[in-house]
């Protein structure tokens, strides 16, 4: 029996799609969504399990016609996209293409700027109230935003860098009113009909992350400043012990070298086992054996005493950044010599 796709939910919809692509796919879409977002769709695909393949087809084939056609209407406009979908799929088809791809496009506040040269965006933001140009750079893209809020002032750039931080809902009057003063001036059009949930800690570490050093530490020592508490915030969340694994073998001896033993047993208590191999590994092998035993006669530890033992290992391996003997790779880092 045949399930009409119009009977589907999104978030279906979405469950359907994510069990088609590769897991390592799957994880990068879902590493966009918002928290409640990834709860219901993995909801879902738990729920469904099994999918119907020729119901899975016609889900992939929508989604690729409503990308398809909804990179024609940013290119191109909504009537020159129905009428190409409308020669292709027969004017029904297009209609109802077209309707959904209206309907997500208004869903997403600032989505023109996603087009736009982030150095026009500081030209038109820079003399914007710090409020007005933290709202905006929430609804960016973090590589977009990162290259905006480098161009700012410095003390402009703390600032900012707060607001998105401790910015939870905006209604959406403001939003709309910001988005209608700039589309005018970049002469888009989007509008947006509920609230938008925007800023917070995970994204303005998204962006300070992609930023160039000089910025990301003008930022940080700017917050320090404003708010201690936040900047330490800020701080444990964009390295964290599990990102040890990350590091090369040297910086790692490196660190491993600062850390006494009863300290590094503690941080490696319940760790997954890339970590443990990651710290095993740089270490002699009669020093691994003391440490995996000094692990086992620890017995059970409280939580909070472990997340202490791993953020002073955390805290060792960013002065040991700060001072140049080590250096944590950025995405937006230049590429090295050998």
């Amino acid at each position: 029996m045949s399930t009409d796709l119009a009977t589907l939910s999104g978030v279906t919809k979405a469950a359907i799609l994510l069990m088609q692509v590769p897991r390592d796919d799957s994880a990068r879409i879902l590493a966009q969504m918002r928290e409640t977002e990834v709860e219901a769709v993995t909801a879902e695909i738990v729920r469904l399990q099994h999918v119907d393949p020729d119901l899975a087809d016609r889900v992939i084939t929508e989604f690729q016609e409503m990308a398809a056609a909804r990179r024609v209407v940013l290119e191109g406009g909504v009537r020159y996209a129905r009428d190409l979908l409308a020669g292709a799929l027969g004017e029904e088809k297009a209609d109802e293409v077209i309707g959904r791809i209206s309907a997500s496009m208004k869903e997403i506040p600032f989505e023109f700027l996603r087009r736009a040269d982030p150095r026009q965006i500081l030209s038109y933001l820079a003399d914007e109230h710090p409020q007005t140009i933290a709202l905006v750079l929430a609804h960016m893209s973090a590589d977009q935003a990162s290259l905006v809020l480098g161009g700012l002032a410095p003390a402009l750039q703390a600032d900012v860098a707060h607001r998105i931080a401790v910015m939870d809902r905006t209604s959406p009057e403001i939003i709309t009113s910001v988005e209608t003063s700039l589309k005018r001036r970049l002469l888009s059009v989007l509008a947006t009909s509920e609230f938008s949930e925007v800023g917070g800690i995970s994204p303005l570490v998204d962006i300070i992350s992609r930023a160039d050093r000089s910025t990301e530490k003008l930022i940080l020592e700017g917050l320090e400043g404003r708010d201690p508490d936040l900047a330490d915030e800020i701080r444990s969340h964009m390295f964290m012990f599990k990102d040890i694994v990350g590091l090369d073998d040297r910086s790692v001896q490196l660190v491993l070298r600062q850390i006494d033993t009863s300290t590094l047993a503690t941080a490696l208590k319940g760790v997954s086992e890339d970590v443990k191999e990651k710290i095993l590994k740089n270490i002699s092998e009669r020093a691994a054996e003391n440490l995996l035993e000094e692990i086992d006669l620890l017995g059970p530890v409280r939580l909070r005493t472990v997340e202490e033992a791993q953020a002073s290992i955390v805290q060792s391996i960013r002065s040991l950044e700060e001072s140049g003997e080590l250096v944590m790779r950025r995405e937006s880092d230049d590429d090295f010599v050998s």
